[in-house]
Formats: C-alpha cells, structure tokens, sequence
C-alpha cells in the first residue's frame, strides 16, 4: 500500500476540437472556518438565447428532492470584462440572464456544513462536496466539456481525491459533460491515502482510499487491506471489472466524529462518511463499502431506464429501486461472508431481521415492491413537518428488494440444484445491460425496466412460467417465499425465536415525564391495534396491576401466555380508557445454524450452503 499521494496521469478527455471553450469552474476557500466557500463559473460561447442558471433540487443516489439553492448567497453576474448583466429569478433554484453578450461570469458564496452522501461540508480541514449541492450549471449546455479548478486556503497544502479527470495542474480537474460533473463528489483536504491494484486484467485499474479520520495508519493499513479483500470478491459476481472512466476508482470517505452516516454511489467513485471509527466499527464500515461498490455494476451501469439520465431539477422516481438498492442490500453482506469478513452467524441473524420486517409488516398488504420504490421520493433522506403513516404502509425498498434478493437466489438454487444462481442472473443483466456503456462519459445506452428484468429471468432460469410467477407474487404482489424451506436446503433453521412469550404487536413504548407512553404508531391488525392503543396512549395498567415504567408493560406481556386477554387502562389526552389486550404467541422469527441447535447438515445442505456462501477463487467453507 502506498502512503504518499499517487494519482495515475491520464490525458482528460479532450475539450479541443469539440467546437467551444469548456465551462470554467474555480472554487476557493477564503474562510474555511466559517463553512463557506466561493464559487467563480465562467460560460463561454453562449447562445444568443437567454442564459438560465439553475442550482440542482435533487442529486445522484438520492431520489427526493433537496432544494441546494437554499444555501447560495451573493450571487453576483457579469461580461467578461466585469460588467453587471441583469439577473432576473424566476425560481427558488434558478436566476436567468436574459441579455448577455456571449460570455457569462457567475459568482456566488454557498454555505455548507453537513457531511454525508448528499450535502457540502467546509471547515478548517477540508472541503467535502457533492456537486449538486455545490456547482450552478446552466440549461442546454449539457454537454459542454468542463474545468474546475480547486484553490486551497492560504498556506494549506490540500490535496484532491475525486473521480473527475487529471487536468494540467494537481488541482485541477475536467469532466466531459453536466452528468459526470453532478456525478464526481470530491473531498478537497489533508486525507490519507491507501492505492492498490487487483491483477488479472490486462489494464488492471487502480483503486484509491482516501480518508479523513481521527484513527491511527495502522488501522488505516488494515482497513485497506479488508477493503481490497471486498473488492477482489465483488469481481467474483460479475467476472470483470467495468471499465471505469480514468482506470481509476475512488472511495472518498470521512469517518469523523462530527460526520453523519451515510454512503452514496456514483459512477467511479463512492463517499462513506460516519461518526463512528474504524477502530470500533469496522464491520460497519466495511457493509458500506461493499454494498457500494456493488453499485459500480448495479445502478451506475445497469441502471434503470426511469434513471438515465438522472433529472437535477426534480424527484426521480423509479419502480426498479428494490431491484438497483435491495438487491444490491442483499449482496453487502453476502460478499463480505463470501471474503470471510463476516461470521455465518453474522450474515444469519442479519437474514432473519430482514425476513422479520418484510413478512410482519402491514405495509406488505398495502404496497408492492415495486409500489414502494416508486414512493421513494417521500422517504429517501426526504424531510417533512407532519406526521405519516409510513410505519403501516411503507417498508423499505432497501429491505424488501433485500428479501427478494434471497428469495430468489436460494429459489433458482432450489429449483436447478445449485446450477443456476442469483449470481449468474447478474451476470446476464451485465453483459446485456451494463456492459455495453454508453457513448458518452456518466451516460447508459442500454437501461432496463421490469420487463427486461423478468424477460432475463425467464432466459437464465430457462422457464417463462417461473419468472412470470415469481414477479407476479413476490414483486408486483403481496406474498413472501417460503424462506423455511429453502433456507432448510442450506441446513440453516428458521423458527420462531420466542414461540412461549406474549406478544402485542411492534410497539414502542417509552417512559416520557415518568409515565409508559407509546412512541410510535400502533401497527395495523395487531393486537394493541385490536384493544385500541395508539400512539400518546398512556399506560396505567395492564393484566390488574399499576404500572411504573415502560419496563413493567413490556414484561407483562411477554409473561402472558399466547391467547391471553389482558385488562389494560390507559390514558388517552386526558380521557381513562379500560380494554382488553389479547396477546399472541411471538411471531418473530430468527435463522440458526442446524448445527447450533442440535441439526447437523448432511453432506448436501454443506454442500449447497457452500456453493452458496463460499468465495468460488479462496474455496472458503462454512
């Protein structure tokens, strides 16, 4: 691993002979301590047309909108000779210059100070950007080549990391077009920097972690080395690296005690940033890194056509989102099992709490699948004052196409005997989808939707009936596989954990003020549902006795045997209500090992577990 800055010299994609000047973008840092910085973008060549500047309201990864516009201030516009060019604003995000005599200076100040996927961050140590909530750009010059030039504050030697092209100097940088500038996030600052090569190609490409913590180099040096080990496994999947844009990849990450956690793909590149340390959450960090890096395959490149290109100026709403995040949700901790980073025991208890979710949810009976990516724009890091009901309509993509993902994994298993795979499936939509590119740097030529989704199904599974049927249940329907039995084939037992303890419903109760308070809404069909709690419900007593705290609620129901009515008195906004909570036995599940509860494997379920969870280049088995 090399500990000094080495970023490979490549020739930018050429700005000469494509007819026009590049747009110029030069972004210094006169205050960082103030968490501002300033941004100078030049238009060259424009159009005699009016000239409509706009700031992005959504951004690459995240699908509701964002409104960045909201942290520009002094915006000023000019000739090039420095001559005030009338501005007007016909938008919250936009300022059109409706005379210009054919160059156009921007200049403006923009505030930022929250670090994660989506936003900008500046302080005294670094720059952390992500392009839509950075750059203005303007509308129809799409795809004009561009610069930008980083300046660093007086007396700091800062360095780069970023998936943008090498241009003439070591801080400064090209991008072909609007797309793969939104697309190329950059952490401007005093990181570390870790470089390796995985060998078998002939160009093998070189990947780059940059990161700014509060840990040690060794841990640093360890961490890479893990980082490597999920990124040798990745290729297992796939059996090729794409070609990426430079032969470089960069994870830009901040784990930072003063950082949010979060972690967004992009097209060569990948920002992880945390609150917590490599030191104490390693696994953590690692499960972001590699469900990421999945994304370089599924959503950079095969990428849904509902997606490509991605709108800047509004939500982008998608149907194949538990297919691109929930399958890609799935593969995070398979492949760091398969790497051996992650114990069998791990990857289990992990499989079960998504089984739990999905098949207890009363939103599974409300919205499918593909229902529930397309609501991500109201749930994707989006915000809002008033209370939903997403806790009974809605489950996560993220953790619904995760289900799906094993689902349909161990059922081609099932089905061909361990000949025909999730993986191979993946592999098909590659070399269809993904593989082929695109014409232009940051674009696909060939998205998918859900038809060629389940038309693939049908070629690599090799029976229409099946792909038909499965995405007319378990995608566009309301049912569940039958998890027991196929995870069974693996020797791997899915049972109920608690099948003795009472059982009300997933509930939350907190002590507020002294007294039991339900925090959350109370889940449709429950039993605390059926006896008529919900949320701000007061606790008195339950089963005949006074209760003190949130403790002696959640105890008395687990006391209860499976079909017990309990009297319950609760407080409702200052009204006493008496009913009677009828539990059930505890329908959460967990999934265990055969061999840890007395089942050993036979010969076959090792056998499939191992085809299954194994790394197929180390021979691993579990």
């Amino acid at each position: 691993m090399k500990r000094a800055l080495l970023f490979v010299l490549l020739l930018p994609f050429a700005v000469a002979g494509q007819g026009v000047a590049p747009i110029a973008y030069r972004i210094s840092l006169p205050e960082p301590e103030h968490r501002w910085m300033q941004v100078e973008v030049t238009f060259p060549d424009v159009p005699p047309a009016p000239l409509q500047l706009r700031m992005s309201r959504s951004s690459p990864g995240r699908y509701a909108r964002h409104e960045f516009a909201k942290n520009v201030f002094g915006v000023t516009v000019t000739d090039a000779a420095g001559a005030a060019l009338p501005v007007t604003q016909p938008a919250a995000h936009g300022w059109d210059v409706p005379r210009h005599p054919g160059t156009v200076r921007v200049r403006y100040r923009i505030f930022g100070d929250q670090i994660d996927g989506t936003y900008l961050s500046i302080d005294s140590t670094h720059a952390h950007m992500n392009m839509p909530a950075t750059l203005m750009w303007a509308r129809g010059l799409d795809e004009r080549p561009i610069t930008v030039q980083f300046v660093p504050p007086a007396g700091r030697a800062w360095r780069v990391a970023s998936q943008l092209l090498p241009g003439p100097t070591p801080t400064t940088f090209t991008a072909p077009n609007l797309q793969y500038l939104m697309d190329s996030p950059t952490e401007f600052g005093g990181f570390s920097l870790r470089t390796f090569q995985v060998p078998g190609t002939p160009a093998p490409p070189t990947f780059r972690l940059a990161v700014h913590h509060t840990g040690t180099d060794a841990e640093l040096d360890g961490f890479a080395k893990d980082v490597e080990r999920v990124v040798r496994e990745h290729r297992n999947v796939f059996g090729e690296y794409p070609a990426f844009e430079g032969n470089t990849y960069t994870f830009i990450a901040d784990y930072l005690p003063w950082a949010d956690g979060d972690a967004m793909e992009h097209r060569n590149s990948t920002v992880l940033t945390s609150a917590s340390s490599i030191r104490n959450n390693r696994l953590g960090l690692l499960g972001s890194v590699s469900h990421e890096f999945f994304h370089v395959w599924n959503v950079e490149r095969i990428r849904p056509r509902s997606l490509e290109p991605f709108n800047f100026e509004d939500a982008n709403m998608s149907g194949e989102l538990w297919f691109a995040e929930g399958v890609t949700n799935y593969y995070e901790p398979l492949v760091l099992v398969r790497a051996g980073l992650m114990t069998l025991d791990e990857f289990t208890a992990g499989m079960a709490n998504t089984i739990n979710v999905v098949t207890l949810s009363p939103g599974r009976a409300i919205r499918t699948a593909e229902e529930m990516s397309r609501f991500a724009p109201f749930v994707d890091d989006a915000t809002s004052v008033d209370p939903t009901s997403f806790s009974n309509t809605y489950i996560s993509y993220y953790t619904w196409g995760e289900a799906i993902g094993l689902g349909l994994d161990l059922a081609l298993r099932d089905r061909s005997n361990g000949t025909v795979t999730l993986d191979r499936f993946m592999r098909a939509m590659w070399e269809k989808h993904g593989k082929p590119g695109g014409r232009r740097p940051g674009y696909v030529d060939n998205p998918y939707t859900i038809a060629d989704l389940k038309t693939m199904l049908a070629t690599v599974s090799g029976d229409a009936t099946f792909a038909d049927e499965f995405f007319a249940r378990y995608i566009q329907g309301h049912d569940v596989v039958d998890y027991a039995r196929l995870l069974e084939r693996a020797g791997l037992v899915l049972r109920p954990s608690s099948p003795n303890e009472g059982y009300a419903g997933e509930i939350t109760i907190r002590d507020v003020q002294g007294r039991p308070r339900l925090a959350q809404y109370v889940p449709f069909g429950s039993p605390a549902s059926a006896a008529g709690l919900e949320k701000d419900d007061v606790v008195l007593s339950i089963g005949g006795t006074n209760v003190s705290g949130a403790g002696d609620v959640a105890s008395a129901i687990r006391r209860a045997r499976p079909g017990d009515s309990l009297p319950i008195v609760f407080e409702r906004r200052g009204q006493r209500v008496t009913s009677a909570l009828r539990v059930i036995a505890d329908p959460r599940m967990e999934l265990v090992p055969g061999e840890r509860i007395g089942r050993m494997p036979t010969a076959e379920q090792r056998r499939f577990r191992n085809q299954w969870l194994s790394s197929p280049s180390a021979g691993n088995t579990l």
